[in-house]
């Protein structure tokens, strides 16, 4: 079985990278940022804040996350585009620091890493999700805060909308901080990953790396 795990700070360009490595490998692409988004727009869209974690409980009970062909739905409806705001990604480390939050998601994220070929990204795939001999690759994917902000600026203007690079690289600053320090499962890279700086490479160089080093033939 074939089981890839990588992690990383927010803009780093995993689910990019993850995404089109699936496709090179011919395998599934599990975006588990994008299941910890879809939670934050539930309990937002319920008025639910982080800060009442019981609330937040009852209603994952009753929620229903699921990847169909690439597509993140939320409780049978597709949320690709309304998960993918800086707002959302500033919820989602909120919300991602509860425990209810993280069991619920990370238990799903286990049961898809043991049934098949998969390749996962996020915060904690490969020190908690995939931890030890459950990732037979392990990758930590980083860039500078600013090259991951000038990334995300660039990503949201092609997309039309009106944003503010200097907020954008508060935002991240924060969110890393939050990642970093959070009680449960906290970003870090785990003992057995390869660190991949990939502020000065090009996607392609990035997809080249990891492939030839799940292949093999690094250079």
């Amino acid at each position: 079985m074939l089981r890839i795990a990588i992690d990383g700070p927010g803009g780093a360009g995993k689910s990019t990278i993850a995404k089109l490595l699936a496709k090179e490998l011919g395998i599934d692409y599990i975006d588990t940022g994008a299941m910890y988004r879809a939670a934050a727009l539930k309990m937002t869209r319920l008025g639910i804040p982080a800060e009442d974690p019981e609330a937040v409980e009852e209603a994952l009970a009753t929620t229903l996350i699921d990847f169909d062909k690439g597509s993140i739905w939320l409780d049978g409806e597709e949320v690709n585009e309304a998960i993918r705001t800086p707002e959302m990604g500033g919820l989602a480390s909120a919300y991602s620091a509860l425990g209810c939050v993280r069991t619920k998601l990370g238990e799903r994220q286990k049961e898809m890493g043991q049934t098949k070929d998969c390749i996962m990204d996020g915060r904690d795939i490969g020190t908690n999700v995939l931890p030890d001999a459950d990732a037979e690759f392990k990758f930590y994917l980083t860039a500078s805060a600013e090259e991951r902000a000038r990334r995300r600026y660039k990503e949201l203007v092609e997309k039309g909308q009106d944003v503010n690079y200097e907020k954008i690289l508060a935002d991240i600053n924060e969110r890393d901080y939050n990642d970093m320090h959070r009680e449960l499962n906290p970003l870090c890279k785990a003992d057995d990953a390869i660190e991949v700086d990939t502020t000065a490479m090009t996607i392609d160089e990035v997809i080249a790396y990891l492939t030839g080093v799940i292949k093999g033939n690094a250079q």
